[in-house]
């Protein structure tokens, strides 16, 4: 996708190809050479700001320098932020960008440090992660939101491990004078294990809490903050209720999963290709924005018997199992392909509609045009406007709405590739649900 440095156009923005969901983009020179490479909680917002010129003036060197430069973008979709993030870096060390100058000065987000190596453990944010078998949690972009939350679990006496940075052991206590100038054992904020008000092992039953509390168990913590930041809503105390509500988004974002990490090169690849096999197509088939989500059906029966049709889900060129759906066909006494395919379609949209989720970009019917008009009779009677296309098999053509001829794409395309792997996908599912209810009923 070629990028211009322009603003207030009538043509749709030139970052319309991106998702407005979490991701890393790879920023690129004409010869290709990447830049720059960032991390987004929004993509579509973030690569916009590079071009805006009231934006790049605040940024000091970096941004009026690199925006000239950058001919291309690509970007590869992430979980959450977190996982934006340890891509980001990986990405970075990998590649080097000139523009980089965070990651090359090894500067990092933090880490919660619990130092489970020393007799008494402390916790604290820190940059660096080392070998010295102290146990750590993150890294978290959001380091303002950790913060606070470690501030409140010690301040609540939740945590109420030991803040000072003193080395003492059981065998090396802290010298007395120490402990008589120390404020936190004055004023009870400390279970003072310098002073032997603590046992060595109840002090580290509050360790073993905290690891608790960061490898996952939030349960309790989230529902004291949202409690906390409800009653204190409803007695119009709103900076007691702000301040839980930021304590709950810095749980949420503790527990924001990680998936990027098991990826290899090579997978980083493929999920780039992904991305830009969907923005291929989108060009190809005149959309206004790449198809980053894309449904797909396919019915499957034999002589009227177990009649079943099958959805599978494509979100930025990836399988999403979790939204795969199955149907048992309702109009059992017939074998019209096109009456299944209506019945279908029509059922999903529906199901979208009445639950408020977003409907796809695009709908792939496994077919030719027979079964295209069948799905685009279903859309017009549940009233969704979606872009429709159906791939028939034998030839590989696609067929678009009001156009009489089929586009026909070369079998290396890899637009046409990724449409073909979706196709795939959905007869293979449709065949396996049709065969688990054909056995079914043989046994029974």
């Amino acid at each position: 996708m070629e990028t211009k440095n322009t603003k207030n156009t009538k043509n749709p923005s030139p970052f319309s190809f991106l998702p407005p969901k979490p991701g890393v983009y790879l920023m690129r020179s004409s010869n290709g050479e990447i830049i720059y490479i960032g991390k987004a909680i929004n993509l579509r917002k973030r690569v916009a700001q590079y071009f805006s010129g009231g934006h790049s003036l605040q940024q000091g060197w970096k941004i009026p320098n690199l925006a000239p430069l950058i001919k291309k973008v690509d970007y590869i979709p992430a979980f959450s932020e977190r996982d934006a993030l340890i891509l980001e870096r990986k990405l970075i060390r990998r590649h080097q960008p000139f523009f980089n100058t965070m990651w090359k000065d090894d500067k990092s987000y933090p880490f919660i440090k619990l130092t489970v190596n020393e007799d008494f453990p402390r916790i604290f944010l820190t940059r660096k992660k080392t070998k010295d078998k102290a146990k750590y949690f993150g890294p978290y972009p959001n380091s303002s939101q950790i913060k606070k939350l470690l501030r409140y679990l010690w301040k609540s006496q939740f945590l109420p491990l030991r803040p000072c940075k003193w080395q003492f052991s059981s065998k090396q206590p802290l010298a007395k004078t120490k402990i008589d100038s120390c404020l936190y054992f004055h004023t009870g904020q400390c279970p003072a294990p310098c002073a032997g008000k603590i046992t060595k092992s109840k002090y580290r039953r509050l360790a073993k809490r905290a690891v608790s509390i960061f490898e996952g168990e939030f349960g309790k913590l989230k529902k004291n903050f949202t409690r906390q930041m409800k009653e204190n809503s409803k007695k119009l105390n709103y900076e007691q209720s702000a301040k839980y509500r930021d304590l709950l988004h810095a749980v949420e974002h503790i527990e924001q999963k990680i998936s990027v990490s098991r990826y290899s090169d090579e997978d980083l690849q493929k999920m780039m290709g992904k991305v830009e096999s969907v923005n291929l197509l989108g060009k190809i088939l005149k959309l206004k924005n790449p198809p980053l989500h894309i449904e797909a059906f396919d019915v499957s029966h034999l002589f009227a018997k177990q009649s079943v049709g099958a959805m599978v889900c494509f979100t930025d060129g990836e399988k999403n199992h979790p939204h795969y759906r199955r149907f048992k066909i309702k109009n059992t006494d017939t074998i019209d392909d096109f009456a299944m395919i209506n019945e279908i379609v029509k059922r999903r949209l529906k199901s979208l509609k009445l639950s408020g989720e977003e409907f796809p970009d695009l709908l792939l019917i496994d077919g030719g045009k027979g079964q295209l008009s069948s799905a685009l009779s279903a859309c017009g009677e549940v009233k969704v406007n979606v872009a429709v296309i159906a791939l028939a098999k034998q030839k590989e053509e696609i067929f678009v709405p009001k156009v009489s001829q089929s586009i026909r794409l070369a079998k290396s395309n890899p637009a046409l590739k990724l449409l073909m792997e979706i196709r795939d996908e959905v007869h293979r599912f449709a065949i396996s649900y049709h065969r688990k209810l054909r056995n079914k009923k043989i046994i029974t």
